[in-house]
């Protein structure tokens, strides 16, 4: 089977209707179609959705009224053309609620997956692979450092005074795209700040424990921060509101 040929039996698959056969050649061509797959990751999303909104039975006094209906043809079917109004209102209110429910869900599990990430990139950094590029407690040399390296200009501030040390930063990647990665001490722990553009200003914030690692996130002039550490909750919370101020 090729894409168009399972694309036309897709939605049969997934409700089980298929032969054997048939089911068979779909299972084999999702196999090695990535495409596909995600089509039918999709499906079967929107299918839990649906499944999750409530079902309201008509009232009986409808019922009644559609079943006792007098006065001629023209009477019955001016109520059966109201019901039929009232269910393609209540189809498309509930097509609404799917799309932002599945928007919704689709977006928490990227931000799940891009802490995940993040996390993985900081525990790497402190192994040792790769923390630092540039070694300088002052603002004014790790800023410059970046240029050349990055198409952005990381905001970079001096939190000493507040008991989080800059030490120095790096160049990074993540999700495939450069980040700059500015490091921050805290006694003996280690943040790690990821600095890149904003692709949406209105993000919302984000506060999360990912395998014992604290992780927070904002966005602020043009920018998206998350900040990765061992630190406690409450300490990295004072880390991120003093760069949001």
């Amino acid at each position: 089977m090729n894409c168009h040929e399972v694309r036309g039996v897709l939605d049969a698959y997934v409700d089980n209707e298929l032969g054997p056969a048939e089911a068979a050649a779909v299972r084999e061509h999702l196999d090695g179609c990535a495409t596909c797959r995600h089509r039918l990751a999709d499906l079967e999303s929107l299918g839990r959705l649906v499944r999750r909104i409530p079902y309201h039975a008509a009232p009986e006094a409808l019922r009644v009224r559609i079943a006792t209906a007098r006065g001629g043809a023209w009477r019955a079917s001016s109520v059966l053309a109201s019901v039929a109004v009232l269910a393609i209102v209540a189809s498309l209110a509930g097509a609404g609620l799917l799309v932002r429910s599945l928007h919704s869900d689709r977006s928490t599990e990227a931000t799940r997956a891009l802490a995940d990430a993040l996390v993985d990139n900081h525990v790497r950094a402190l192994m040792g692979e790769h923390l630092l590029d540039v070694t300088s407690s002052d603002q004014h040399t790790v800023k410059p450092w970046f240029q050349g390296k990055l198409d952005f200009s990381p905001p970079v501030e001096d939190l000493a005074s507040l008991g989080f040390p800059l030490v120095g930063g790096r160049v990074e990647y993540v999700g495939g795209k450069q980040a700059a990665a500015l490091i921050y001490r805290r006694r003996q722990h280690t943040i790690n700040l990821f600095v890149w553009p904003a692709s949406d200003e209105a993000a919302p914030t984000d506060v999360r424990s990912t395998r014992g690692f604290q992780v927070r996130h904002w966005t602020r002039g043009g920018m998206t921060f998350w900040a990765v550490s061992d630190l406690n909750d409450v300490e990295l919370g004072t880390f991120a509101q003093a760069l949001q101020r």
